[in-house]
């Protein structure tokens, strides 16, 4: 039996440095979702963002592709960034050997 977990996103804190809380999967089917939060989240303003992956549980190439494409907006004027905390070992891997560790992670 596999258990397929929701995914679900929460935005907190500030407009200029919101944590977005994400839970579940990001893969083709749910990059969408996340692309269309960060892009808005970017509209208004949004500086530093913090994505919360404590319960993310697989990345594949399109929430990758999400992901440096905002991290590419926020460097633009180099004043922006966005940070992931909390990644499990198996995400952490994929940022790893697609040599997104450095850009992306946080510790």
């Amino acid at each position: 039996m596999t258990v397929v977990t929701p995914f679900t996103i929460e935005v907190a804190g500030e407009p200029e440095a919101p944590v977005v809380i994400v839970k579940g999967e990001i893969d083709v089917a749910t990059s969408p979702q996340l692309r269309r939060e960060l892009t808005a989240l970017v509209a208004r303003g949004a500086r530093n963002i913090t994505l919360q992956f404590d319960e993310v549980s697989f990345v594949d190439s399109s929430g990758l592709g999400v992901l440096v494409g905002t991290y590419k907006r926020l460097r633009e004027d180099d004043t922006g960034s966005i940070r992931i905390v909390g990644a499990q070992s198996s995400v952490r891997k994929v940022f790893e050997i697609t040599g997104l560790e450095a850009a992306l992670l946080d510790g």
